[in-house]
């Protein structure tokens, strides 16, 4: 069979409040409380093509892993869940090294919104996007087709690594919006360090909304050291 090239642009970006990769969800709907926004690039700024979604309560995103890209590839990786020391083959994977660069992500909808800037845009929950991350294309979740209950989830089921407690103290707390508690919160819990790496003494920095929030993990508890503006 001869070889197909296909061309792919982005028809979209994610604005997000990831500036890094460090600190992103491993999976989409995770961190339900993370708030992110779909913008069409002018393109495709047509309010005609998104007639029906509202219909809808999730939708896929077809994206790239920007920060990832390779001109080759390896037939095994090794995902972090696993600690990092142990190879498991590319597509029993979402590993973001693959032969093609391409995310696939499941949020939910909050809002369709009409704006004078961007034209219509999507408010969405739950993305694992950084912030400029491409969108080749947007799919409505169909419950009936794509739910699979009884799915088995190889070495990424959710019961092998349970949620860590989230200690914030007061001084930290308050500087902290409120509209972003609940997300630093959900991604502190699920512990957004390598996997191989356990040393409860170090130091850890994550940027999220224009904020580096410092933490440290000891035993089953995040603990907060300290938040401070982003200067650029």
């Amino acid at each position: 069979m001869a070889e197909s090239i296909f061309s792919l642009k982005p028809i979209a970006h994610m604005q997000s409040d990831f500036s890094t990769k460090f600190g992103i969800p491993r999976q989409s709907g995770i961190v339900d409380a993370l708030r992110s926004t779909i913008i069409f690039e002018p393109e495709f700024r047509n309010p005609e093509a998104l007639r029906g979604l509202e219909g809808y309560s999730h939708i896929w995103l077809i994206w790239g892993f920007s920060e990832s890209p390779k001109d080759t590839w390896s037939p095994t990786v090794r995902p972090p869940r696993l600690g990092g020391n142990i190879r498991m083959g590319v597509f029993a994977t979402r590993s973001p090294f693959r032969p093609n660069s391409l995310g696939l992500s499941s949020v939910k909808i909050l809002e369709i919104e009409n704006t004078a800037e961007y034209g219509h845009v999507i408010h969405v929950a739950g993305a694992d996007l950084m912030n400029g991350s491409p969108i080749f294309d947007v799919k409505p979740y169909v419950p009936d087709a794509d739910s699979h209950p009884d799915a088995l989830a190889g070495f990424a089921s959710p019961g092998n690594k349970p949620k860590l407690r989230v200690d914030i103290p007061q001084e930290w707390a308050e500087c902290i919006p409120e509209d972003k508690l609940d997300a630093i919160i959900g991604i502190l819990s699920q512990d957004p360090r390598p996997s191989y790496q356990q040393d409860p003494g170090k130091i850890y920095g994550m940027e999220f909304s224009q904020m580096e929030i410092k933490f440290c993990v000891e035993g089953k508890t995040v603990v907060i050291t300290e938040v401070s503006p982003i200067r650029k």
